[in-house]
């Protein structure tokens, strides 16, 4: 990672961040004030870029994307950090995302659907009458399919597991997909950490209001020991999640409107998902996945 820093940049950076918080048809004054509400000329910002090694054969441009804060209600921009296209810029495959999402709410659902057999019902020691002679149909037991309160044929039995499991890449492109939506569509925002002043819920509900974000929004961060404050202002609050990089999955992410990501996050997801889109050993991963290996 590279942190860069200049007059020059700082300039730029101030500048974009007055068209950014003002219009045409505020006065000069105006612009400045507003200006302050995003940008503080006594903080360098933060301009994070990372050296790929695909870069000549990038179709399109990097993503650039806002580095926010959370210590305070009121946004303010710390600087710009530059993500992959690749899993940041994807084309969408609503397919591959739908499929990611019905591979997850069937793969831990089991049926507890049970019906009885004949060998299950009550009833039936016998012959119910004798096979010739009183002009009737010949059966041997009341228990037969054919008889009221008799046996099931070919119905459910339970526990009914419906795992199973995708292709590998098939849950990869479901990721790239994914947070690609998530940014297209302006739910997905880049914090310098999860660091909040209080862990009080009212802190979290005033500042998710103040930014407009979604409803519920998911909190991302590289390791699974979150901080204090967010980790107790969220357990009252059934809407805002925490989630560590080795979890997340297609279906949180839909299932929140606002992903919020740490830039120590954003680069872990970076270096996992491009370790498998080039990966020499692919063949390995692709195989075909077994519940008892040999």
């Amino acid at each position: 990672m590279l942190r860069t820093c200049s007059s020059t940049v700082r300039q730029i950076f101030f500048q974009s961040c007055i068209r950014q918080s003002s219009t045409g048809a505020e006065t000069v004054n105006e612009t400045n004030d507003s200006a302050q509400l995003f940008y503080d000329p006594n903080v360098e910002p933060i301009i994070s870029s990372q050296q790929y090694l695909d870069e000549k054969n990038f179709f399109i441009p990097p993503r650039q994307v806002w580095l926010e804060n959370l210590d305070s209600v009121q946004e303010k921009k710390l600087g710009l950090v530059t993500l992959h296209p690749e899993i940041f810029a994807a084309q969408p495959r609503i397919d591959i995302i739908h499929e990611n999402v019905r591979w997850q709410r069937l793969y831990r659902f089991v049926s507890y659907a049970h019906t009885k057999v004949r060998s299950e019902v009550s009833g039936g020691g016998r012959k119910p009458w004798p096979q010739k002679g009183q002009g009737r149909a010949r059966h041997g037991s009341i228990r037969s399919p054919l008889w009221r309160k008799g046996g099931c044929v070919h119905g459910p039995r339970a526990p009914t597991p419906h795992f199973y499991m995708i292709p590998f890449y098939t849950r990869i492109l479901g990721l790239t997909s994914m947070l690609s939506v998530k940014l297209a569509q302006d739910d997905l925002h880049l914090v310098k950490n999860l660091e909040i002043p209080f862990d009080e819920p009212s802190y979290l509900e005033q500042l998710v209001q103040e930014r407009q974000w979604g409803p519920s929004v998911l909190f991302i961060d590289s390791s699974d020991v979150m901080p204090q404050n967010i980790a107790i202002a969220t357990n009252f609050i059934k809407h805002y999640n925490l989630m560590p990089v080795y979890g997340l999955n297609v279906y949180s992410m839909l299932k929140h409107n606002t992903l919020v990501l740490t830039e120590s996050a954003a680069r872990l997801i970076e270096e996992k998902i491009l370790y498998h889109l080039n990966r020499i050993d692919s063949h390995a991963a692709i195989t075909k996945y077994s519940i008892h290996p040999a």
